[in-house]
């Protein structure tokens, strides 16, 4: 009997935990507007989303800045930057980081690309990557193409690799136009 009160504890407490962060998901659909955004980014920046029209966006959430996997991921960004810039391809970085780390993760990487700072949670909540709990986002990838809508997602990072998975996704698209 005390088995079965404690799993069903288990199980309440787990359901509440994990609707902090999802029970509110934004599911966005392809083909539809990535939504709008205003955030301060790096170099002393404010960037908005809808400014960047008529180019193709890459816009990456990672969980946290100088973490392992963020780190591999935004050198692999680094490394593959020229030939996505190449394709006409804009990359911002978010995570719910302040400014000041966003900056030190850039300038210790060499990142070439703008990082912007969600620590208001905003841009997370519209784009539905807020992780359960609301302490970081989830790792996921948006790219949106040149008239502001969302063309792909991508939720399965190889972060070793996302600068190729985001260039061949990108190559694709403009294939299909």
């Amino acid at each position: 009997m005390k088995f079965l009160l404690v799993a069903l504890i288990v199980v309440l407490v787990a359901g509440v935990l994990v609707g902090i962060g999802c029970a509110t998901r934004t599911v966005l659909q392809v083909g539809h507007p990535a939504p709008d955004f205003t955030a301060p980014a790096t170099d002393n920046k404010t960037v908005t989303l809808s400014a960047l029209r008529g180019q193709w966006v890459v816009l990456y959430f990672y969980p946290k800045a100088n973490t392992p996997g963020c780190t591999k991921e935004a050198c692999s960004l680094r490394d593959g930057y020229l030939k996505l810039q190449q394709q006409g391809v804009v990359i911002l970085g978010a995570s719910l980081d302040t400014i000041d780390a966003q900056k030190s993760f850039k300038e210790k990487h060499s990142l070439p690309f703008d990082l912007l700072s969600d620590a208001d949670k905003k841009i997370a909540r519209a784009y539905g990557v807020l992780a359960p709990g609301g302490l970081f986002t989830r790792r996921e990838t948006f790219i949106i193409d040149p008239k502001g809508n969302l063309a792909r997602v991508l939720d399965k990072v190889d972060v070793a690799k996302h600068d190729a998975e985001i260039l061949g996704a990108v190559l694709a698209l403009k294939a299909g136009e």
